[in-house]
């Protein structure tokens, strides 16, 4: 993978367990030669991503709006800055650019752009390794509720398994590099089987 997309926060809660993870992230991300593409914020775990990654010596390129520039938020130290005209342009343009996407704890936005790139893969749209840095158990809940939905037959287990989850950042990025899934047949085969 030459360049993956990090979904994310613009806040930080001071978490020390957090900004551990975001470090070991940005390393391994430098020494296998990963371009950061992420949301282009200077603020909270997004800034905090993004200058890791820049500290260490990586690439970096973010992807925002222009009502968000206007804010006043966007990175400027940046390897690359695009700018898009709404909210939606921003997620097409990142996964366009992008080989997987790795999701850090987040709000309401994170999980947002999470969901649409996961429905994409699982409709075919897209190939692409979506993971989950489940950062001191902060998304097991999530991750139950899948389990939930394929309990209750709302979710096919070939599709819940399309996302990849893992505490430690090398080992999901090493999950992910190895991940091939069919688009085709993850949404086709077995449509009548639940």
């Amino acid at each position: 993978m030459k360049s993956i997309s990090v979904f994310c926060g613009a806040n930080f809660s001071g978490d020390p367990v957090l900004l551990k993870a975001i470090h070991q992230l940005a390393d391994v991300f430098v020494a296998k030669d990963i371009t950061l593409v992420f949301g282009g914020g200077s603020v909270g775990v997004m800034g905090l991503m993004a200058d890791s990654v820049l500290e260490r010596g990586g690439k970096a390129i973010g992807v925002i709006p222009q009502f968000l520039m206007d804010k006043e938020v966007g990175h400027t130290g940046l390897t690359e800055m695009i700018i898009t005209e709404n909210m939606h342009q921003r997620k097409q343009k990142m996964a366009d650019i992008s080989d997987g996407v790795i999701t850090l704890p987040g709000g309401f936005g994170t999980m947002e752009e999470f969901f649409e790139v996961l429905t994409w893969l699982q409709l075919g749209l897209h190939n692409n390794p979506i993971g989950i840095l489940n950062v001191n158990g902060f998304y097991d809940p999530l991750l139950l509720q899948m389990d939930m939905m394929v309990n209750n037959k709302f979710l096919k287990p070939i599709n819940r398994d399309l996302v990849i989850s893992h505490e430690n950042p090398a080992e999901l990025v090493s999950i992910m590099e190895q991940f091939d899934s069919k688009p085709d047949d993850v949404w086709f085969r077995d449509r009548n089987l639940i």
